[in-house]
């Protein structure tokens, strides 16, 4: 079993002061002070780098710091690691630094000019050995200098391969994640998604559920049910739940079937650890642990998930003065730490904070496929969007097409692109055969055979694989047509499983495409919440001074305007509610004038001092904390609307964050242990996808009420809370 260096054997060289770097163009001077400062110049000019301060103003600028960049030598940006704020070398920059130097010495005295003509004229093996030698920041600088057809040539020449039950990244196939997500982690609904994604020849790579609750006993439940279902149909394809690893290894402790663990990653330590409540060390315990307990232990090679995406570190404002390629490049470093089963990048999650449009949202995803496959990583791409940005699925599918070119091992499979919890837009399993037939690939060679016996797919004796009968058809794994009709029941945005080759039929792709338009109307409509039940609310105002900046800068939504600000003082309530519109307005509409009532009584019967409610439009989940800053509450409640989803109805989800104040100096201290976080100043619990087709505004009340009296109870939120409970 492969050992990861220990964080302290890593060499890193020591950080060097900032240098000035010149050139003229066409007689004209221009100068980038620092290596950050030449790489965000350098690159494609993006939404998430113009709000940092980082793209180059003109083209000009750009084609002049491509010009710097193209003359470094490998061994200029070895010897200056990128450092955080406060100058140092973060974990996440040293374990870039953990590379084959046998190979990085064969090419260092290249310059990055140089290293990319001979990536261009290398053999798949050449280039697979090179790229042991880089660093993230390298491979960031490589990407940088590249155009579209390099981007996908490069790639394209790359197939890292990974083993578990299947083995997958063989050359001539493309894989899938069967992404079988409901609101409500209903598992009749799940099971119908289930069906259909196998149905269609999806989940070879994995069937992955995100859950809408990220609890230990809810995880261990769809963990069981996802495991049943693979059992009871014998699938050839692995499980995951993809709740945060603490979760995992605790569900893991009670027996249950974890297969593949997963984790979100950042490319900041600062992102990683304080926002994504997890470390190096974690994730190397977690590593082990599966090793040898994991329920693949002994037979797969492979049993790490990661998913990355360009723009998180950035949204967080804690992205260390880096680009967002950069940033995700270093990600990769650190993925392969763990020789991961899958790695999935999400660029286009977040929204036009970080990719305004469909151009931006295309072009990253093909410098993040190309940086990965460089690190050896077994690259999956969900080049995604959401209805809050300029993208669309016409991006989408541009962005598809140009990855299935370049070699992506996998892609997902989100029934009808439309999740009906995350509120984003996908890759289809429609998509998946459809690229499959374009570019004729097939699925993971044991998942292959196991379909061809069930009749979903064909196989000829040329070799040749083509739909079967049973391609689409959900209802050959249940046992009556009322047995489906059960199930479906229980599936929100449904639109229709009637399809017409490997698409789907035009009257299924009307319903979703006129519910999306109604759901993208969503992200525009304005905040007008009336008095409920005889409740006085008080407004305050955010930074943002329009929708426009609010949708494009998420850091304006974090803050209270700096005039009202000063005229609010501490109020020390044991909770205070904060309401906002966030991403949609009509969730707000639809939800508050129910479940504000009952909230506010469920915290009232549990004797909590309660703040007058607090409206505030364009806000951001961060303001919860500023909230609490200003009048030293205890706990800040923030109901805010979340992104638009996959229909009319689920535009109108909201959520549920609860930010708890660490005021204590003995609870302080255990934060900081049990997180690794020496900053930490707020935990959160978040209940999500508060609405009709979801969790009931009613019902939501209750919860939280309960979920907050238990928070201040236990004086601990989110991770910590959930250990303290398991403890007793």
């Amino acid at each position: 079993m492969h050992a990861p260096t220990p964080l302290a054997r890593i060499a890193v060289p020591p950080p060097r002061p900032d240098e000035t770097y010149t050139t003229t163009v066409l007689e004209r001077r221009f100068a980038f002070t620092g290596l950050k400062a030449l790489l965000g110049a350098a690159d494609l000019s993006k939404a998430g780098d113009r709000v940092a301060g980082l793209a180059a103003p003109d083209e000009v600028t750009r084609e002049a710091a491509r010009a710097i960049l193209s003359d470094l030598t490998l061994r200029h940006l070895h010897e200056r690691p990128l450092t955080n704020a406060r100058g140092e070398v973060d974990s996440v920059m040293r374990v870039n630094y953990d590379i084959d130097q046998a190979q990085f010495e064969a090419v260092a005295g290249l310059t990055l000019g140089e290293l990319k003509d001979r990536l261009l004229a290398a053999s798949p093996a050449a280039v697979a050995a090179i790229g042991r030698g880089l660093t993230g920041v390298m491979a960031a600088a490589l990407a940088k200098l590249m155009d579209v057809h390099e981007l996908i040539l490069v790639a394209r020449k790359l197939k890292p391969s990974a083993r578990a039950r299947t083995l997958t990244g063989v050359r001539g196939t493309l894989s899938s994640r069967l992404q079988p997500n409901h609101p409500a982690d209903n598992p009749d609904g799940i099971a119908a998604l289930i069906y259909t994604g196998l149905s269609m020849g999806t989940g070879d790579m994995l069937i992955g559920i995100n859950p809408a609750i990220d609890t230990v006993d809810n995880v261990d439940a769809l963990l069981r049910l996802a495991d049943r279902i693979r059992r009871a149909l014998e699938v050839p394809t692995q499980i995951c739940v993809l709740s945060h690893v603490k979760t995992q290894l605790a569900c893991l402790e009670r027996g249950a079937p974890v297969e593949i663990l997963f984790q979100s990653l950042a490319g900041t330590e600062r992102v990683l650890t304080g926002e994504f409540d997890c470390t190096v060390e974690l994730l190397d315990r977690a590593y082990q642990e599966m090793a040898s307990r994991g329920a693949l232990a002994g037979s797969a090679e492979n049993w790490m998930y990661f998913e990355t995406g360009q723009g998180s570190e950035l949204t967080y404002g804690k992205h260390e003065g880096m680009d967002m390629t950069t940033c995700e490049a270093l990600c990769y470093g650190l993925a392969r730490r763990w020789r991961p089963y899958m790695v999935n990048n999400v660029t286009g999650f977040i929204g036009p904070e970080t990719h305004l449009d469909n151009f931006e949202m295309i072009f990253s995803n093909l410098q993040d496929h190309f940086m990965g496959k460089l690190l050896g990583l077994p690259m999956g791409m969900a080049p995604c969007y959401t209805l809050h940005s300029r993208t669309g699925i016409e991006g989408h599918q541009m962005a598809t097409q140009l990855l299935a070119a370049a070699g992506a091992n996998f892609f997902m499979d989100v029934y009808l692109t439309a999740d009906r919890m995350l509120a984003y837009f996908d890759t289809s399993g429609h998509d998946d055969q459809t690229l499959r037939e374009v570019h004729g690939l097939k699925p993971a060679p044991e998942y292959l055979r196991w379909a061809v016996a069930r009749g979903i797919f064909a196989e000829q004796a040329d070799g040749t694989v083509e739909r079967g009968p049973n391609w689409g058809n959900p209802r050959v794994f249940v046992a009556s047509e009322a047995e489906w009709q059960r199930l479906l029941a229980s599936l929100p945005a449904a639109h229709g499983h009637d399809n017409v080759g490997p698409r789907p039929a035009n009257h299924v792709s009307r319903r979703l495409r006129a519910n999306l338009a109604v759901a993208r109307e969503a992200i525009h409509a304005e905040l007008d919440l009336p008095v409920v039940e005889g409740i006085a609310l008080r407004w305050l105002r955010t930074a943002a001074a329009d929708k426009a900046s609010h949708l494009n800068d998420p850091e304006l939504g974090t803050r209270l305007d700096d005039e009202l600000r000063r005229h609010l003082s501490p109020e020390g309530a044991d909770v205070q509610i904060v309401i906002s519109d966030g991403l949609s307005a009509e969730a707000i509409h639809h939800n508050v004038p129910d479940m504000l009532p009952v909230l506010m009584d469920g915290l009232r019967a549990r004797n909590l001092r309660l703040g007058q409610p607090i409206v505030a439009p364009l806000g951001r989940v961060k303001l919860a904390e500023a909230v609490a800053e200003a009048l030293q509450s205890r706990l800040v409640i923030m109901l805010i609307g979340e992104r638009p989803g996959g229909d009319a109805l689920a535009s109108r989800s909201m959520s549920a964050y609860m930010a708890y104040r660490i005021e204590d100096g003995h609870v302080l201290e255990h934060a900081v242990r049990v997180s690794g976080n020496p900053h930490i100043r707020y935990e959160y619990t978040v209940v999500s996808n508060i609405y009709a087709g979801g969790l009931p505004p009613l019902e939501a009340g209750s919860v939280v009420a309960e979920k907050a009296a238990r928070i201040l109870d236990r004086r601990a939120a989110g991770n910590r809370l959930e250990s303290l409970m398991r403890e007793g």
